[in-house]
Formats: structure tokens, C-alpha cells, sequence
């Protein structure tokens, strides 16, 4: 399964009256990339990327993007696919595995995500020593990486891969379950597998707890978290690699991706488009005030769930988020003035020429907020799911990046922009 790049020609860098020369790398959808490992060693200098937007890390097998095309695959399967045919343990079998499992397959995964998701009490008990309110993703991702003080097994993933991810994986839905207890003023309670993966993963979030699941809110949960995947070297996913690469261990990075995914412009972004569209109905309402500033650049705002830095056309992703957003909506027959909101931002943004010459078409964060909301999610619980879908991707990622012989210790360099050489002179000189 795991391909690597290939050299297809030769290319040359001319400085200061010298010429070094440059191969260009082809991965297997015939992306290409200048290999510069030898710059800085034959030349001195070094690349100027901010946001490493031009710069390939490493090479993966996982995920394939075309920003241009709107393509997003995951092993080759096409996301659209995947989230029609496939439930995300089989997509999470995918991304870890390599293949889609068989019946058989699929229910040995199965088991052992149930047999796995219990905590340890003492960890559980640590749930109570965190204040009222606090931010679940701030909890989640400390627990996280405390569970590698009970399971120090998971350092060495080879010898049982199968027990090492779907302990984590099981586990960590159960910490947030327990993470949003805490953060409602609960005590943690972790609730035992009661239904499949999906099912567990709401009993602790929706009013619903104690019944039978809804199955409109269940698959489109399912659509979603696949959605989240995986993405590429996104931020939270460089950074799991990132950590990874010093050795540390798969809960240690998984805690950091966690970290890096809470930011409002990451996965913390649908908690921000609700936190927009309550803005925008504090102030009266009105859509078009709200596109209208957006379009003043002296204004300094911007509309959340719009546009994304890969998708130059309509994000995939938000094709399906949109129509499971409709489903749910539809299903539930809600009656929300902030979704009201959102249907008419949505249509006038669509609508607008100043949107669709800049590619700011409504991103998958803008659906997972208002589809979340619809479905009685807390805000600060978005990102928390978004971390259970991400979940099965950073475990693929962080086990990738174990295999590769080209792995070395992340470490970017910078144009230093500070003070020359100064003289340290005592305090009483100063």
C-alpha cells in the first residue's frame, strides 16, 4: 500500500554566479515537488515559507487533496463515497489499516473499541479537580496524555497495533464524555458501551440519554466525523507528526494535536460561526450589515465558515455537511432564530460577486455549527467532536511517520530579524 516518490528530472538553482542542481520529486497523483534537503548544506540559504504553505514535510500515503478540483481522498476512496457506503469505524479502519475491512475484520475493530473504553477509576476521579466550566477540549487533551501513565505499553506500537489504536480510540471518546460532564458542572460518570461507536459517542452530549438514538441524528453524526477524518498535512496533523518526530509517544502527540486543533481558526472554528451568527442577531439581524462589513476593509472582519486555504472551489467536504445539515434541520423541524441567520448568510454569500470571485464559498465548519447546534450540542462541545473525528487520521499520521526512513526530528529554520552583536554591560551602567 505505501508508495513513495519518485525523481523525474533534474532542475537547477543559480546563485551568486554558481548553479546547484535540484531534482523535482513526483508523488502518485503527479504532484511535484523541488527536493531542496541540500540547500542550506551546498548554499547557505534557506527557504522563506511563512505558514509552510509551499513546503512539503514529508510524504503520505493517507491522504490526497486537489484544492483546485475539489478533491478529497482518503487512501483513494473519494470522500463522497466513503461517507454514502461507509460508517466512520470503517473509514477509521481505513486510515489506520491501509484497506476497508471485511465483515470479519470489521468486527474484531469493533470489539475491541468496546472492550477498551472503559477508564481507570483514578484517572476518572481526576475529572473532579478541574473547575467548574472549563473548556472540555482544555481537559481532554490533558487527559489524553495522562492515560500514557497507565498504558506506557502504547510506546511501542508494532507489538500489538490493533490493541494500541483502538485503546485510544475507545478511551478518548470516553474522556469526552467525561470532559463535557466537567464542563457543565458534572460529575464524570463515564457512561459503558451501550450501542456502537457512534451511538456511545452521543448518549453523553444530547438530551437524549437513556433512549434509543434517533438514526437521522446518529448517521449524520457518522457523516461528520468522517468528513474530519483526516485532511492532509493540516495544522493539528503536522503538529501530532511534529511532536512525534521527537519520539515522544502516540498519547503525548495526540494531546498536542488537540491543543492545536481548539484554535478558532482550526477546529475551533464552528464554534466560532455560532459565536458569529450570535453577534450578528445581537445586532438586529440584519445579514446584509454583516456582508457588508466584511467587504469593508477597513472594518477588520470577516465572515466565520467561509472560504479555505486549500479549496479554491467548493469545499467537498461542505457539499455533504450542507445536505446532512438540511436532513437533521428537516428531521427535527427546529425553530432557532441564529439558523435562520445562517440560511440567509449562506444564500446572500452564494450570491454575491464579491464571495464568488474570491472562492468564499460556506466551508464545512459552517454546516458542523449549525448541524451541531440543531442537534442541542453545546458550542464548546464542537471541537471536541471534531477531535473524535480527526482522531482516527492523527493515529494514521503519528504510525506513518514511525515507518519512514526519511523521518527526522522536526526543526524549521527562520530569518533572524533581532539586534546585532551588543556588549552586556552591568545593571549599574545601564
Amino acid at each position: 500500500m505505501n508508495m513513495t516518490y519518485k525523481k523525474v528530472s533534474e532542475g537547477e538553482l543559480k546563485w551568486d554566479d554558481q548553479h546547484f542542481p535540484m531534482d523535482v520529486l513526483e508523488g502518485s497523483e503527479n504532484e511535484r515537488a523541488i527536493d531542496i534537503r541540500k540547500l542550506r548544506g551546498t548554499t547557505g540559504l534557506i527557504t522563506y515559507d511563512p505558514g509552510y504553505v509551499n513546503s512539503g514535510a514529508c510524504q503520505s500515503s493517507i491522504t490526497f487533496i486537489d484544492g483546485q478540483k475539489g478533491i478529497l481522498r482518503y487512501r483513494g476512496y473519494d470522500i463522497a463515497e466513503l461517507s454514502t457506503h461507509c460508517t466512520f469505524i470503517e473509514v477509521a479502519y481505513l486510515l489506520i489499516h491501509g484497506n476497508l475491512p471485511n465483515r470479519d475484520e470489521l468486527g474484531a475493530f469493533s470489539k475491541l473499541l468496546t472492550e477498551h473504553a472503559a477508564v481507570e477509576e483514578n484517572l476518572a476521579h481526576s475529572f473532579r479537580h478541574y473547575p467548574e466550566n472549563a473548556h472540555p477540549m482544555a481537559i481532554l487533551s490533558a487527559m489524553v496524555v495522562s492515560l500514557s501513565t497507565w498504558h506506557p505499553e502504547v510506546e511501542v506500537a508494532d507489538n500489538d497495533l490493533d490493541k494500541t489504536v483502538t485503546q485510544i480510540l475507545a478511551k478518548v471518546r470516553t474522556l469526552a464524555s467525561c470532559a463535557h460532564q466537567q464542563s457543565r458542572g458534572e460529575t464524570c460518570t463515564p457512561v459503558p458501551p451501550k450501542f456502537d461507536y457512534v451511538n456511545d459517542a452521543m448518549m453523553f452530549t444530547l438530551p437524549l440519554i437513556g433512549r434509543e438514538m434517533n438514526p437521522v441524528l446518529v448517521q449524520a453524526i457518522d457523516k461528520l466525523l468522517i468528513l474530519h477524518a483526516d485532511h492532509e498535512q493540516n495544522c493539528s496533523t503536522s503538529v501530532v507528526r511534529m511532536v512525534g518526530s521527537s519520539g515522544a509517544n502516540l498519547h503525548a502527540s495526540i494531546s498536542s494535536g488537540i491543543c492545536a486543533l481548539w484554535g478558532p481558526l482550526h477546529g475551533g472554528a464552528n464554534q466560532a460561526v455560532i459565536e458569529m451568527l450570535e453577534d450578528i442577531y445581537r445586532d438586529g439581524g440584519d445579514v446584509n450589515k454583516a456582508v457588508e462589513k466584511t467587504k469593508d476593509k477597513n472594518a477588520n472582519y470577516r465572515l466565520m465558515g467561509f472560504g479555505h486555504r486549500v479549496y479554491k472551489t467548493y469545499d467537498p467536504r461542505a457539499k455533504i455537511a450542507k445536505k446532512a445539515c438540511k436532513e437533521v434541520l428537516d428531521h427535527l423541524g427546529v425553530e432557532d432564530p441564529l439558523l435562520d441567520i445562517a440560511m440567509q448568510l449562506e444564500e446572500k454569500a452564494l450570491s454575491d460577486s464579491y464571495f464568488q470571485d474570491r472562492n468564499l464559498y460556506p466551508n464545512i465548519d459552517f454546516y458542523t455549527g449549525i448541524t451541531y447546534r440543531a442537534m442541542g450540542f453545546s458550542p464548546n462541545m464542537f471541537t471536541v467532536l471534531f477531535a473524535l473525528g480527526r482522531l482516527p487520521g492523527w493515529i494514521a499520521h503519528w504510525l506513518e511517520l514511525k515507518k519512514d526512513p526519511e523521518n527526522r526530528i522536526g526543526r524549521p529554520r527562520q530569518i533572524y530579524t533581532g539586534p546585532n552583536a551588543r556588549e552586556t554591560v552591568s545593571i549599574e551602567e545601564r
